[in-house]
């Protein structure tokens, strides 16, 4: 009988401690800007890059603030830390990318999604780090999926033709061929990037290929492979081959970089590249998917 009742005792101390630790779990929703910066390096709570920061955008939202001007390899231990922070241990993290955003998150997975990383406390000190929370490590992050709102990840011809300052050093990475080379754009470690095209370019976005935001061609906003970027048009377009929704070869047989997925193409041209730190352009469509999904 007292077998049976520590037994007894054992089960309900294992059920309790299952419980208490599901509890601690936290989901966080990761918002990773793109070129030109904003937000206060470290401040997760600094949404300046994006617009109003009561403005909902997913569950428990952090804002991952890089510089968005020098090198992807020396800016990105930013999003390193970030991950570390809220996608380790018991808990789990949401991620949302805008334009060269794109470039880093997949940098950190491509790169460092299979090393060990210590579990946190989600408590962030002044510089956007977190302590250890109890020794151990894990590999990689916990992240359930990945928004990616008007990608930089194929490069951009703005980038190829100058139209930035050269003396930016992430103008370089923005090169077509440059940021297709960066790194391994098909090993994301088993999270799925859902990206989101817009298309309401301009007549000063010639130098873009098939249909554009302004800056980013559809070959890059829609995850389109290959070590060079090419010509993609929404259907109504008779004179480039479709950009094709969900993971299937666009039209002319060019594939998706794996578990990627084209979730959004601007049919309409409505959207264009900017936040205009008002959440706007293609970044609304990713900010409500973060509210409805992202929970």
């Amino acid at each position: 009988m007292r077998h049976l009742t520590r037994l007894c005792l054992a089960g309900i101390g294992a059920v309790l401690v299952g419980l208490t630790t599901a509890a601690l779990a936290t989901n966080y929703s990761l918002w990773i800007n793109g070129r030109t910066g904003g937000g206060i390096l470290g401040n997760y709570a600094d949404f300046s890059y994006w617009g109003p920061s009561t403005v909902e955008a997913g569950v428990n939202k952090k804002s991952v603030n890089w510089d968005g001007f020098n090198h992807v390899s020396d800016q990105n231990y930013l999003v390193r830390n970030a991950l570390d922070c809220y996608c380790t241990g018991p808990n789990w993290c949401y991620v949302a990318a805008h334009s060269a955003g794109d470039l880093m998150i997949g940098y950190a997975l491509s790169l460092y999604g299979g090393t060990a990383r210590y579990k946190k406390n989600p408590i962030a000190s002044s510089t956007g780090e977190c302590g250890n929370s109890d020794g151990t490590t894990q590999t990689g992050w916990n992240i359930k999926w990945v928004d990616i709102a008007a990608g930089a990840g194929g490069g951009s011809e703005l980038a190829d033709a100058g139209d930035w300052a050269v003396s930016e050093p992430l103008v370089s990475d923005l090169k077509t061929a440059t940021a297709r080379a960066m790194y391994d754009h098909n090993n994301t470690r088993a999270s799925w990037f859902y990206m989101y095209a817009g298309s309401k370019g301009t007549l000063y976005s010639f130098v873009l290929p098939g249909q554009d935001d302004e800056v980013v061609a559809y070959h890059s906003s829609g995850g389109v492979s290959g070590s060079s970027g090419a010509s993609f048009c929404n259907p109504s377009d008779w004179f480039c081959n479709d950009l094709t929704l969900g993971t299937a070869n666009n039209e002319g047989g060019r594939a998706k970089w794996s578990n990627h997925s084209v979730v959004f193409r601007d049919d309409a041209e409505a959207f264009n590249h900017y936040t205009n730190k008002n959440w706007e352009g293609v970044v609304s469509k990713v900010r409500a998917d973060m509210v409805t999904n992202a929970r």
